[in-house]
């Protein structure tokens, strides 16, 4: 098997090879993960629910900001009902206390779960790194025929510090993919 090369006037953004099925994808993704390249990506036309695990994806900074997002509504929510009964506008009415706690659940729980989903889409986007309009592999052409529609993708990025053109091109030779590509920037 050769790689199909680009021009040497064109940076080059990584390698990527070509797969049949799905296990042949999730056992590529964890024999890299294993050989020690750290940048490295898998496309498939639909989700493998073994390929997190492969690719060991493990950041749960999203669940994380979602939380503290939905706790800062939570307190804000309440703080500010606290506020604007007890502080800017008492009204005692029939000898009830200013804060009044049952009360003030609906704007609490509401602004928790505002706040929270706000975080949690945005912290997504921002982190996916979205929005994309332009991605390398699309410079692929087996990748633009059959990227989303029947082939599995793996594509090691030449910013990971164990890549070399040669050595990246003949490990992911051994991987048996149907074919290896040079990805152009």
């Amino acid at each position: 098997m050769s790689v199909r090369m680009i021009d040497d006037f064109q940076p080059l953004y990584g390698l990527m090879a070509e797969f049949e099925t799905a296990t042949q994808l999730v056992d590529a993704a964890r024999r890299t993960r294993e050989a020690g390249f750290k940048k490295f990506d898998a496309f498939a036309p639909f989700p493998i629910h073994d390929l997190d695990e492969a690719m060991d994806l493990h950041d749960n900074r999203v669940s994380l900001f979602t939380l503290i997002g939905g706790l800062i509504g939570c307190c804000g929510g309440f703080g500010l009902a606290s506020w604007v009964e007890g502080v800017a506008l008492p009204l005692n009415i029939g000898g009830r206390p200013l804060i009044a706690a049952p009360m003030y659940i609906p704007i609490t729980f509401e602004l928790t779960v505002l706040v929270g989903g706000l975080t949690a889409a945005i912290s997504m986007i921002i982190m996916n790194g979205l929005p994309s309009p332009y991605h390398p592999v699309f410079n692929v052409e087996r990748f633009q025929a059959t990227g989303s529609k029947n082939k599995f993708f793996l594509c090691i990025e030449s910013a990971d510090p164990m890549f070399d053109r040669e050595m990246t091109a003949g490990f992911l030779e051994s991987l048996e993919p149907e074919e290896v590509a040079e990805v152009a920037r």
